[in-house]
């Protein structure tokens, strides 16, 4: 009876050592009403998303003359036999890639270079040309590949599309399905491709500075990287060495017990 009573205490011993503090759980701690006129004084405006090479873009003209702007926007292609002709189709348009030389070819106006660009001033760009051509022209634009990519500790890692370029390191988290209880919240790593250059900044979830980061906003390709908490390393660790000495216990323990039940029916 007392060797099962200490089977017990060492299979209890090994939940605990798993368990995570609330304090661990918890997002932004050290927020109070009492800082929160100052977050909002040193929080930075939502930077627009900029354009940069690879990036596929869908750009859309309209004016009053339908016609007129037929030009100046990439027509979809089908077919409706492998053998037939190619029939243009104006349902749906096709995307410009941003080139190595962060340029697109737009119909008509050509070469047009947009890395580095926000969307309002490519925008601007092309509608400037266009007065120039057509009467009252309306450019519209919107990414169709920016995505940021989340990894390690949270509920669905994976890549997801950004709100039009735009997305918050939590609106990140939150699609990814949130950090497990196994993941660091003071410790969320952003890895950023600046024009060739790698960026790395750790941001603490727990703390108010995390709103005035000029990573809280991400950005097109970047990658979030939550890591593993201590409950999980020692987990991943010493699992296998619990199990061990778990499996080893009980089995001794089946065999005194057997051995004083035959004892005591002698």
């Amino acid at each position: 009876m007392f060797l099962r009573k200490k089977i017990l205490l060492l299979l209890s011993l090994l939940m605990m050592c798993s368990c995570v503090s609330r304090k661990q759980l918890t997002y932004f701690r050290t927020i109070s009403a009492e800082n929160t006129e100052e977050i909002n004084e040193n929080l930075p405006s939502r930077p627009e998303p900029t354009i940069k090479i690879n990036d596929a873009l869908i750009i859309n003209v309209t004016a009053l003359d339908p016609e007129a702007v037929i030009p100046y926007n990439l027509q979809s292609i089908s077919y409706a036999t492998p053998t037939s002709d190619i029939v243009p189709t104006s349902s749906s348009y096709q995307y410009y890639t941003v080139d190595s030389e962060g340029c697109i070819d737009f119909p008509i106006l050509g070469k047009l270079h947009v890395d580095g660009l926000t969307q309002s001033e490519v925008i601007s760009l092309i509608q400037g040309k266009l007065e120039k051509q057509i009467a009252d022209p309306i450019v519209t634009m919107r990414f169709l590949n920016a995505k940021v990519t989340v990894l390690g500790e949270v509920t669905r890692p994976g890549s997801y599309l950004l709100n039009n370029g735009q997305l918050t390191l939590l609106e990140a988290l939150g699609a990814a399905g949130d950090i497990t209880q196994y993941g660091r919240r003071d410790n969320v790593l952003i890895i950023r491709d600046n024009r060739g250059k790698m960026e790395f900044a750790r941001l603490d979830l727990s703390a108010d500075e995390l709103f005035m980061s000029p990573y809280f906003y991400l950005q097109q390709n970047d990658v979030v990287v939550v890591e593993p908490n201590q409950a999980r390393a020692t987990s991943n660790q010493s699992v296998s060495l619990w199990l061990s000495m778990v499996g080893t216990v009980a089995s001794a323990a089946t065999v005194v017990v057997s051995v004083l039940s035959i004892s005591e029916s002698k």
